[in-house]
C-alpha cells in the first residue's frame, strides 16, 4: 500500500473494502470511540483516532492492538507500545542452519529500522525473540530479520508480542479468525 496516488490509504481501503464499523476501546475494554474500519489504523498511530475526549490522565493515546475479526482497535499510553518479546512463525534460515538452542543476534523489525541486540530461541516450528531493550510499534504480520553482523541469518513473521511492564493486558495475540480477516484487508500492505 505504499503507492497510493494521493497518499490516503484509509480512503483507498474504504473504497475497496467498504465500511467495517467497530469499537475503539482502552486497555480496560471501555469503549472510547468508534470507527469505520480497522484497516484504517496502524500499531503506534496517534493521530486520526477520532476519540472525542482525552484519556483520564490527559496524555495522548496510541493504537496498541488491532483485532480485524471483531473490528476492535485498542488504544492506550505510549509506554504500552514497548515490546520486549516477540513470537514469530515460519522462520526461514538463509545464513545458518536452523539453530537448536538460543542464539544471540541482531534483529531488524522495520524496513529502515536499525538492527538491535536480541536472543532468538527456537520454539516448536517458530521462534521467540527476546529484545535487549524495548522496541515500539511492533505489529503482527511484520517481518523480524535476524543478523550476525551484516550477514542475514534468517527471518520470520511476527504473530504476537509480549509488552514491557504496563497496566493492561501483557500480550497482543492473533487468532486464526483475525489472520483470515486481516489477510484480505492488508494484502500487499507493509506495516
Amino acid at each position: 500500500m505504499c503507492f497510493i496516488a494521493d497518499g490516503d490509504t484509509r480512503k483507498f481501503l474504504q473504497g475497496h473494502l467498504g465500511d467495517a464499523p467497530g469499537q475503539i476501546v482502552d486497555e480496560a475494554g471501555a469503549v472510547v470511540g468508534s470507527h469505520d474500519g480497522s484497516y484504517g489504523f496502524t500499531i503506534g498511530q496517534r493521530r486520526g483516532l477520532r476519540i472525542g475526549y482525552p484519556a483520564p490522565d490527559g496524555r495522548p493515546r496510541y493504537v496498541l492492538d488491532i483485532a480485524p475479526a471483531s473490528g476492535t482497535v485498542t488504544v492506550g499510553p505510549a509506554e504500552a507500545l514497548d515490546v520486549l518479546e516477540i513470537e514469530a512463525k515460519h522462520p526461514v534460515w538463509t545464513g545458518c542452519p536452523p539453530p537448536a538452542a538460543p542464539i544471540d543476534c541482531l534483529v531488524q523489525l522495520r524496513a529502515h529500522g536499525t538492527p538491535q541486540p536480541a536472543t532468538a530461541c527456537p520454539e516448536g516450528t517458530g521462534l521467540r525473540i527476546r529484545l535487549a531493550a524495548p522496541a515500539r510499534g511492533i505489529a503482527k504480520g511484520q517481518a523480524a530479520v535476524l543478523y550476525d553482523g551484516d550477514t542475514v541469518l534468517g527471518s520470520a513473521t511476527i504473530t504476537a508480542t509480549d509488552r514491557a511492564a504496563h497496566a493492561g493486558p501483557g500480550r497482543a495475540t492473533v487468532t486464526a479468525t483475525d489472520r483470515a480477516a486481516h489477510a484480505g484487508m492488508t494484502a500487499g500492505y507493509g506495516a
